[in-house]
Order: structure tokens, then C-alpha cells, then sequence
């Protein structure tokens, strides 16, 4: 199958260096310290965030620092298949342990000591990117809720089809089987505290796919701090982009 047409365009009708639309909302949960929907094109994703607070578990208590959970779900109606999966599938445990390493990385944990921060992340659509969908949410949850941290994680993934680099890969170009990488970083700190890599990669290939990632973890972080900023001055707009490496597309509903 040909990804990217001799006209330089992806199945999607995008450039191979060019993100899909992203889009978010804050405090989108009533009940919740802070929540956030998240959408990279036709992914969506809410997040939700308890605390800081009482530790429930005495036992998981930490005297030092604030103790984070998480917890990832998949929508029965987020994809085609409509198989009914279990809760606490291996793949749901691996995604839960990866976002909450990640958030762990940025959150201020040592300014909360005995208390307990919980993380919630469902994906209603699934479309491609889902872990970077969701990291990106969550960190919208948790500056909603107002949690320190010491910087913004933002996530974004790039792969390598048909010999070229492509950025933020939808659904079939993720299952298409060949590499994809996976980004979190916390750019100010310019820190990397996630990284996952399907297939194998030429040292050089993988470089211009990283750097490409990186690229697309910036414009997140660029946008998730707009948002954040309209949310205080304009009391929770919604903002719609299409970034790419050399324009914004910016609307406010």
C-alpha cells in the first residue's frame, strides 16, 4: 500500500511533516479537581484528575512524596471492534503504568507528601496516537486542577513508511507495521520522559524521525500553553489548530 502519494500527500490528504488537527477543552468534569477533553484528529480522549488528597490505602502511603495513580480505559465504541474487553486487559495495565511514569516525571510529588493524586483517561475514538492523545490530556487535567509540576509533558509520535518520515500517524499508517516511535518530553526543561519504539531503525533514520517528533511534542506544548492562557483571561474557550512546521490555524468558539 502506498502511504505517501508521488505528490508528497498521506492517505489523509497531509504532508509527511504535517500534524493532524488538534483540538482541547477544560474542565470538562463537573465533579472532578481538574479534566480536560484532548483530540488529535479523529482521536479523542477526557482525562480526569482526584487531588491531591487523603491517602485511601494507608499501606501505599508516602511520607516523602504524593503517591500518583492511574488509570487507562478504552470506550467499548472508541473502534470498530466491538468486542467488549476486559478491565485490566494487559494492554490497558501497560498504558495505565506508562502515564503515570510519565506524570510522575513533571508533578511536584515532594510538595504533597502523605496524599494521593489520581489520574483517569478514557479514549472515546480511537484513531492513531492514543498514548500521546492521552498524556496530553492528562497534563492539560492536572494544570486544570492545579497541580505544580515542574514542566508540561506533551506527546506526539512520528514513523517511517515507504522510506519517508511521517509525523503524527493516524490509525492505518500505525498499523501498517513499520517503525513508530513514540515522544513525551518536557520541553522548557528540554527533558525526555518517554520514549517507545516499535520495529528497528538506522541510527540516521532514527534521528530524523525523533527530531520529527520532537518537533510535534513543541507544537502540543505550544498550543496546550495557549489554551491553558485562554482558559484564565477568557473563562474555558475552545481552541481548534492544525499545526505543522510552518503555520497555525487558530479559531476560539
Amino acid at each position: 500500500m502506498e502511504f505517501v502519494s508521488p505528490e508528497g500527500l498521506r492517505i489523509d490528504g497531509r504532508r509527511p511533516m504535517e500534524m493532524r488537527q488538534i483540538r482541547a477543552e477544560i474542565g470538562v468534569v463537573a465533579k472532578a479537581d481538574g479534566s480536560a477533553m484532548f483530540e488529535m484528529g479523529n482521536t479523542k480522549v477526557i482525562a480526569a484528575v482526584y487531588g491531591p488528597k487523603e491517602v485511601q490505602n494507608r499501606s501505599q502511603q508516602l511520607n516523602a512524596n504524593a503517591l500518583v495513580r492511574c488509570e487507562y480505559t478504552m470506550a467499548n465504541f472508541s473502534t470498530g471492534d466491538r468486542m467488549r474487553k476486559p478491565k485490566g486487559d494487559r494492554r490497558s495495565t501497560e498504558i495505565s503504568l506508562v502515564i503515570r511514569q510519565t506524570m510522575e516525571e513533571c508533578i511536584l510529588t515532594n510538595l504533597m507528601p502523605r496524599s494521593q493524586i489520581d489520574i483517569f483517561v478514557q479514549v472515546l475514538q480511537a484513531d492513531g496516537g492514543t498514548r500521546s492523545a492521552c498524556i496530553n490530556a492528562a497534563t492539560l487535567a492536572l494544570a486544570d486542577a492545579g497541580i505544580p509540576m515542574r514542566d508540561l509533558v506533551t506527546s506526539c509520535s512520528a514513523g517511517y513508511l515507504n522510506s519517508t518520515p511521517l509525523l503524527d500517524l493516524n490509525y492505518v499508517e500505525d498499523s501498517a507495521g513499520g517503525a513508530d516511535v513514540t515522544l513525551g518530553i518536557m520541553p522548557k526543561l528540554d527533558k525526555v520522559t518517554l520514549l517507545q519504539m516499535d520495529a528497528k531503525l538506522s541510527l540516521d533514520t532514527f534521528e530524523n524521525v525523533m527530531q520529527l517528533a520532537v518537533e510535534g511534542c513543541k507544537a502540543v506544548a505550544d498550543y496546550i500553553r495557549e489554551e491553558t492562557l485562554m482558559k484564565t483571561i477568557l473563562q474555558g474557550p475552545m481552541i481548534s489548530r492544525t499545526p505543522n512546521r510552518s503555520s497555525f490555524r487558530i479559531c476560539v468558539f
